[in-house]
């Protein structure tokens, strides 16, 4: 009797102990927001009315990234070009996810389009933009304190229905940290994506407002 009690026993020690032995003491990642900062327009004299959007309607397909860089993960470069991560940090979703969002938000600012959206309602849009993510993470060249965050895309806009491409387009932005901390790397992820973002806009805008029969 003495030797099944302690055997029953056993498993409530156990259970009590388990909260303090298998707790984890390691702090969850930081997990960042990219919002990418779109450079200013060029100053012009206002127009008496506001330009009409194009009767377009674009669906922005889920980016096709560059191996390594598709992962929640920040990616850094190094001159001997070894790619690494910076530890505790997550943006706040896959890249691919991060970077398509962000694509349609900008088009909606900066694009005069009658709709934008992510490839979800591609059957609904006459017009798909395919963005392929070449480069994004932060480079320390050498000697360098602090890294440069590097973002180059390229793209193609097409029309839905024949599948027909009507365009290519390559946008590049560089914009150096303040200084190496992780708060200052995201913020120039934000200014390098912006520039590329806002150039691709502008591009995509052209190549949509030049194709003959928009819908």
């Amino acid at each position: 009797m003495r030797g099944r009690a302690a055997a029953l026993a056993l498993p409530l020690v156990l259970a009590g102990c388990s909260g303090s032995l298998f707790q984890s003491k390691v702090a969850p990642p930081t997990i960042y927001l990219l919002a990418p900062t779109l450079p200013a327009e060029t100053a012009a004299p206002a127009p008496a009315e506001p330009p009409q959007a194009l009767p377009v309607d674009l669906a922005v397909l889920r980016p096709r990234v560059r191996a390594g860089l598709e992962s929640e993960r920040i990616a850094v470069l190094y001159p001997d070009h070894r790619l690494d991560y910076f530890a505790d940090a997550r943006w706040s979703g896959p890249l691919a996810e991060v970077l398509q969002d962000a694509a349609v938000q900008a088009l909606r600012s900066r694009a005069h389009l009658r709709g934008v959206s992510g490839d979800a309602s591609v059957f609904a849009s006459a017009y798909w933009l395919e963005i392929e993510v070449t480069d994004f993470q932060a480079e320390y060249p050498n000697g360098a304190e602090s890294p440069t965050v590097h973002v180059r895309l390229r793209a193609r806009i097409g029309r839905s229905g024949d599948r027909s491409i009507l365009g290519r387009i390559a946008v590049e932005g560089r914009a150096p940290a303040a200084s190496n901390r992780l708060g200052m790397i995201v913020a120039a992820f934000a200014q390098a994506c912006g520039a590329a973002l806002g150039d691709a806009a502008t591009q995509v805008e052209q190549i949509l407002a030049a194709a003959k029969d928009p819908l």
